[in-house]
């Protein structure tokens, strides 16, 4: 009996060591989802700035010629908001994703289920899945550059 208790704590031992690096993992997944929050965050105090700058227009000709004005500006901000979005999905899922590998190596070890292929494949979608979200959020930092850029050529037209 002391035996099997031994080999108890051994075989959990092993499995936390196991769980150690999807747990870093998941570590690194919610430092992203920060920055990814972050960034949704003001890009959305940009949309409201700019929809109060049309509210406080005092006539409708005003509030027209501010809306001609910022319309563009608006579009490529709900274009940025709605890639954010997808990154926080895509990590959001990574996340789930990787938490479920590691519940799944704990109830495989308590139920006798051996079915690493299932635990391969959760890892791998969670991957996947991590990789769409990396991508996305290149895509929010080539549009953020690609609209500094084009600003800093109008005003070199202007000067």
């Amino acid at each position: 009996m002391l035996g099997n208790t031994h080999e108890t704590v051994n075989t959990v031992s092993q499995l936390i060591q196991l769980a150690v690096a999807p747990v870093f993992l998941l570590a690194g997944v919610a430092g992203l989802l920060n920055v990814f929050t972050g960034r949704l965050s003001r890009i959305i105090d940009k949309l409201e700035k700019i929809d109060n700058y049309v509210a406080n227009q005092k006539t409708p000709e005003a509030v027209e010629k501010a809306e001609e004005k910022l319309s563009e500006r608006r579009r490529f901000l709900t274009m940025r908001m709605q890639n954010t979005n997808y990154a926080i999905f895509f990590c959001t899922t990574t996340g789930l994703l990787i938490a479920l590998v590691i519940v799944t190596m704990f109830l495989s070890s308590l139920f006798d289920f051996k079915d690493s292929i299932f635990i391969a494949t959760l890892f791998i979608i969670a991957m996947i899945s991590f990789i769409m979200s990396l991508l996305l959020f290149l895509r929010e930092i080539y549009y953020t550059t690609s609209f500094i850029k084009s600003k800093k050529a109008t005003l070199k037209k202007e000067l």
